[in-house]
């Protein structure tokens, strides 16, 4: 899987990631900058943090750490399973 395939299954995830607190708000430009960050950060927790912060800041509403923390596990997969092919 190459880079350009890795960031979309990324962005797609996320676009379909709904915690209770984004049903029905579109968030595209939100996925994009995670995606980049993910780039970067190889853990868990950092990735967590740095979701919660792109939302928050982005929306202004906190999703609960727990759930960002949920979908970076997801999105960290996608990117090893990347880099392990390449």
């Amino acid at each position: 899987m190459d880079m350009i395939v890795m960031k979309r299954k990324a962005i797609h995830m996320l676009e379909n990631w709904q915690p209770t607190e984004l049903k029905g708000i579109p968030l595209k430009s939100e996925a994009v900058a995670v995606v980049e960050e993910l780039q970067h950060i190889d853990s868990p927790t950092d990735l967590g943090k740095t979701i919660q912060g792109i939302y928050e800041q982005s929306i202004s509403i906190w999703i609960p750490f727990e759930k960002c923390v949920e979908i970076s596990y997801k999105l960290l997969a996608i990117k090893f399973e990347a880099k392990s092919i390449l």
